[in-house]
């Protein structure tokens, strides 16, 4: 495992550096809590090994900002010892305070610390299964099950960031929603799992479509499913002669797809009607933007479907 050593003396690092290299581990030094802190932003390491008393910055402090950076990352912990020269209760309460999770004293035998290294170990990598574990689940609990696609609790908490950021930023947004034609007559037509298949093909039309615009330019632009046949898609910092094009190549997207509908009017085949806004420097309150968009698509239904139609705030 790798394991942040801090302390302010050369020589003392040079023999724990000796005997956790001679464990097999990887030590990485730093001399005082300031670099310490920033070492440890840089590494990630799996075991922090802290003297108390330094210059620049003491032992307590710099484990109070590694908790504070730790706190602004999921399900980030890391072992927090603090080596010390004086073996008291007093120092295990202050370590404790601190947000370090045990002490050793430095001149600790060399079979207690290698058995001490070993429980680090063991707890290293239940973390690391642990971390894995909770991004699997969360990436899990961001997704729609039928699709694929990113779901509505997921693409609520992401634009409330990405709203934020771009009113810092005055930068743009274009907001478009989607809806399949007549989808409840498919449904009626050709059965629930023909719906759920024909659904899992038009998102990823969409998918594709959104993906080839990140690799155009666009780096935050996402498409999810809002509910039922209806998806968003969100397009953050986008051009403004970017946006028609976006909204018209979904619906080609689709249409091209050529899925039989008999009963969606003249067209024969599933596709869509798009309605969007386009906010060309983010501000104020985000609801009102999906009301006009969703106003927008209710006017493409209206004027025919399988179309278009956009307005720039």
């Amino acid at each position: 495992m790798r394991v942040l050593l801090v302390d302010d003396s050369r020589a003392i690092l040079a023999a724990f550096g000796a005997r956790l290299a001679a464990m097999g581990h990887e030590p990485v030094s730093a001399i005082n809590g300031a670099e310490a802190v920033e070492r440890f932003r840089e590494l990630s390491p799996d075991l922090v090994l802290m003297d108390i008393e330094m210059p620049v910055m003491n032992g307590f402090e710099a484990v109070r900002h590694i908790r504070a950076f730790e706190a602004t990352r999921q399900w980030a912990w890391t072992p927090v010892i603090f080596l010390t020269a004086t073996d008291t209760p007093e120092n295990l309460v202050a370590a404790i305070d601190a947000g370090g999770d045990a002490f050793i004293a430095k001149s600790v035998p060399e079979a207690v610390f290698e058995a001490s290294m070993k429980a680090m170990s063991r707890i290293a990598a239940l973390r690391s299964q642990l971390s894995r574990a909770n991004r699997k689940l969360a990436s899990l609990a961001s997704l729609d099950g039928l699709t694929g696609l990113f779901n509505r609790r997921y693409m609520d908490q992401r634009l409330d960031e990405l709203w934020g950021a771009l009113c810092r930023e005055g930068a743009p947004l274009g907001l478009l929603m989607v809806d399949v034609d007549h989808f409840k007559q498919y449904n009626d037509r050709y059965g629930h799992l023909a719906g759920d298949d024909a659904l899992r093909q038009v998102a990823a039309g969409l998918s594709r479509v959104v993906e080839a615009a990140n690799r155009e330019g666009l780096s935050d632009a996402f498409v999810a499913r809002y509910g039922g046949e209806e998806f968003s898609v969100i397009l953050p910092r986008c051009p403004p002669e970017l946006f028609p094009r976006i909204a018209e190549a979904l619906r080609v997207a689709v249409l091209m797809l050529a899925m039989p509908h008999e009963r969606n009017d003249s067209w024969g085949c599933i596709t869509l009607s798009v309605g969007g806004v386009y906010r060309p420097r983010a501000e104020g309150v985000l609801a009102p933007l999906f009301r006009r968009a969703d106003a927008k698509l209710y006017e493409a239904k209206q004027n025919g479907r399988n179309r278009v139609e956009l307005v720039v705030q």
